[in-house]
């Protein structure tokens, strides 16, 4: 006769018995899963932000002369009046 069986245990439903537990291992998983994810995004980073510092967005303020370039002038609706 298996071991088991030998020592009645309590009748527990299926519900009960799929529920885990919070526990300190559970607690200690998650905070050192966190922290590993967040050193190896800050890793990724620090080893990234030479190459994203050398990309030029912009340059400060713009001079008219610049803007002016980028500035087309308006044309009239081409919508007619609805009637």
């Amino acid at each position: 006769m298996p071991a088991d069986l030998e020592h009645p245990h309590p009748a527990v439903n299926a519900t009960r018995a799929r529920q885990g537990r919070w526990g300190k291992h559970v607690f200690w998983v998650l905070v050192i899963s966190t922290v590993l994810a967040a050193a190896a995004l800050f890793g990724a980073w620090g080893l990234r932000s030479g190459d994203l510092a050398s990309v030029e967005h912009t340059k400060g303020a713009t001079t008219q002369g610049e803007a002016q370039q980028y500035s087309t002038e308006q044309a009239p609706v081409k919508q007619t009046p609805a009637g």
